[in-house]
Order: C-alpha cells, then sequence, then structure tokens
C-alpha cells in the first residue's frame, strides 16, 4: 500500500519522550490507517533524548516498517521542539501530530482528513469537547483549565474552537512548514492557534474520542505549562490586536513602570540624592524593566532591528523621555508641587508618547507582505478532486463500507 516512489498522502509527526511502553502500540494503530482506509503514510517518530528505551523500540519500528523514519534529539528540549524537527523532514501532501501515549485514536485522523481533501480547509482540528465519541473521565480541573485557555485563546485570535489545546491538528504540509514555531514545549498549541489565525487559514473542528491518562500512568503536562500557556496567548497575540487594545495592554506595562520609577525615584530621594540624578537613576531602571515587559507581552523582539540595533534604539526613544520625563518633574516642582507628585505626573503624561515611540519605532509591525499568507494559487496542492487512489476515493469508500 505504501510506494516510496509517491508522495505519501499523509504525514504523521510522533513526538516521543519516554513512551517505551506505548510507542509500538502507538504505531501500530497509526499503521491502520493504510489497512482500513488506504491512506499512504509517512510515520516520523522525533525521540526527544529519551532516558528508557524508547529509542530502540523506535529504531527497531523503522526497520520493520519503511514507512516510518527515527530522528533524535541529543538533549530533552520539549514536544514544541520534536514537533518543529518533524515538521522540517515531512513529505506528504498533509500533515499529522500523534502523541505516542495512546490517548487519541490514530483511526480518527480519516475523518479529520475529509474537510482537508475536499479543499474547505487547511486546517483541522480535532475536539476532544464537541463529541459524543468515548472519554474517559479524569481531572476535573484540567478540563477546567482547557477550556479556560482556549476562550483566553479565542478573545485574542476571534475565533470559536472549543479545544484549541487538543494535540489532533492535521495542517496541509506548505502550511505548517511556513510558520517558524518557537515554542518548545507545550506552548506549541496556543503559538500555532495564534499564527493560524493571524495568516487567514481556513480552520476547521471535529468531534474525537479521548482516552486521557493519569500521572502514574505517564502523564507530563502540569500548572506550569498551563501558565506558560496563558503567556504564550499573550506573546504571539498582542504584536496583532487592534491599537486600542494594544495601548491598553502597554498601560498595564507602562504602569507597573511607572510604578517602578516613582517607588526608586522616592527612594532615592529620601535617601537624600539630588533631585536630576534621583530623577534620572529612577527613569531608566524603570525604562529596562518596560523594555523586557515590551518583548515579553506585546511587540515582536527583532521585528525589523537586529537585537544590538533594537536597543540602541530603544535608548534614543528613552533619551527623548528622559528630557522630557525630567523638564515636566521640574517644572511642576518648580511651581510648588511635592518632589513625588510632580514625578507621578510626569511619568503618566509618558504612556502615550512612550506607546507611539516603542510600537512605530522600537518595535515596529513587519510589513503584510513579510508576513506568511494562505494561498491555495499555485500552490500545486491537490484537493479532493484531483488526489490520487490513496485519498478522497479510499476514505470514501471506507465510510461507505
Amino acid at each position: 500500500m505504501h510506494s516510496e516512489s509517491r508522495e505519501p498522502l499523509l504525514s504523521i509527526v510522533i513526538p516521543c519522550y519516554n513512551e517505551e511502553a506505548t510507542l509500538a502500540t502507538c504505531v501500530k494503530k497509526v499503521l491502520e490507517l493504510e489497512h482500513q482506509h488506504g491512506v499512504d503514510l509517512e510515520i516520523i517518530i522525533v525521540d526527544d533524548a529519551s532516558t528508557d528505551g524508547s529509542l530502540k523500540v523506535a529504531e527497531a519500528l523503522a526497520r520493520k516498517y519503511p514507512q516510518i523514519r527515527v530522528l533524535r534529539h541529543k538533549r530533552n528540549q520539549g514536544k514544541g521542539a520534536a514537533l518543529r524537527t518533524g515538521f522540517r523532514h515531512v513529505t506528504g501532501r498533509f500533515v499529522a501530530v500523534q502523541d505516542a501515549d495512546l490517548e487519541y485514536n490514530p483511526l480518527e485522523l480519516a475523518d479529520l482528513l475529509e474537510p482537508l481533501l475536499s479543499g474547505v480547509a487547511d486546517v483541522v482540528y480535532g475536539s476532544r469537547f464537541l463529541s459524543g465519541r468515548p472519554h474517559r473521565v479524569l481531572y476535573f480541573w484540567h478540563s477546567t483549565g482547557n477550556a479556560f485557555l482556549t476562550f483566553v485563546s479565542n478573545m485574542f485570535t476571534d475565533l470559536n474552537l472549543t479545544d484549541m489545546e487538543t494535540c489532533y491538528k492535521v495542517f496541509r504540509r506548505e502550511i505548517i512548514q511556513s510558520i517558524e514555531i518557537e515554542e518548545n514545549r507545550f506552548g506549541f498549541e496556543p503559538e500555532i492557534t495564534a499564527k493560524l489565525a493571524q495568516m487567514g487559514a481556513r480552520i476547521y473542528e471535529m468531534g474525537i474520542s479521548y482516552h486521557g491518562r493519569t500521572y502514574e500512568e505517564g502523564k507530563k503536562i502540569g500548572w506550569k505549562d498551563g501558565v506558560r500557556a496563558l503567556y504564550c496567548i499573550f506573546k504571539y497575540n498582542a504584536p496583532h490586536l487592534p491599537l486600542p487594545m494594544q495601548f491598553l495592554i502597554y498601560l498595564f506595562i507602562g504602569g507597573f513602570s511607572a510604578l517602578i520609577n516613582v517607588v526608586t525615584f522616592a527612594g532615592l530621594n529620601a535617601a537624600g540624592l539630588d533631585l536630576a540624578p534621583a530623577v534620572l537613576t529612577a527613569f531608566f531602571l524603570a525604562a529596562a524593566v518596560n523594555y523586557l515587559l515590551c518583548i515579553a507581552f506585546l511587540f515582536r523582539h527583532k521585528a525589523r532591528w537586529s537585537s544590538a540595533m533594537e536597543v540602541l534604539v530603544y535608548l534614543g526613544v528613552v533619551a527623548g523621555g528622559a528630557v522630557f520625563d525630567l523638564a515636566v518633574t521640574r517644572g511642576l516642582a518648580a511651581i510648588g508641587i511635592g518632589a513625588v507628585a510632580a514625578k507621578s505626573l510626569a511619568a503618566a503624561a509618558g504612556l502615550v508618547y512612550n506607546f507611539l515611540a516603542r510600537k512605530y519605532v522600537v518595535f515596529p509591525e513587519k510589513t503584510a507582505a513579510n508576513r506568511p499568507t494562505v494561498s491555495t494559487a499555485g500552490s500545486g496542492l491537490a484537493t479532493g478532486n484531483d488526489l490520487p487512489g490513496s485519498g478522497q476515493r479510499e476514505l470514501q469508500a471506507a465510510h461507505e463500507r
């Protein structure tokens, strides 16, 4: 059923870390896609520096089945890094993610392929919450956390997904290979969702079953990954939000930085430092905090400049702000306003200047021409009507049987 001379219909990337007990069973279930649905497969197992026998199991499977290739990380980097490695090597028309832990049923990937084969979708998500299929009953707070993260992600992306954190995502190959994946761990899910939304990908969602594991059975994701996912929602969506929403986020960044500014100044002033050095020291400390928060939550680091140039441009903007800040503080103090109050008013007045200067000078957005977008014209991608026999006709025949 598998022909090495023909492009596989579906490439499946399996990130693997210490899954010796389940990997072989998982792969055999994946291979059932060929046996039951006639889908030409390419399977890429990425061993993420497992410390058990996972690599030996993967290599034994590769010797037995020509569809399988094994890639290996020398050090453990996380699921996102494993997927990044796997996506670089796929050759199939479509690409799917399959965890090695048996929580998902690989045969259901045949259903997720249908919107892609018919040409209506660029990506299909398999939702654990949009289905009448079997679901193992497990952790309340996990399901609540998933729902919350999906809700927050939807607020930023303007999508109406029910399960952003699902493992089952099936992509057109050129879509996933056009996206730069930055996250190394479970932050991959909100990152890829944000970037798909920004490029205007046609996203579909279908219900799937779910057979979750307990921590005793090897489940790895924890509360720290949930916090990271929430951070990733801000990180990868905020630079593309409408201007008023960006400014609202900057108010929190600027407000915190202003608080650092005022508190530092008050301490230095109370210690007897002269006005000018106290103002400038507090200001530049707050500016450093502001820079770090900007690249963490709002703007794209190195969007136009190199790191060194970005810092130089930022220092230029800060210098202009420092002159403004010092002038306002001195002017207000000269008319009898207390030093701390004068400093507070000057810091507040600088918020709009700081936001606009950072957005348009220090961290300018990439032009639309430099962003990945979805285009079917001239892509060479076959749709459901012109795929080879391993595609739409086999899936349709399987459902009819």
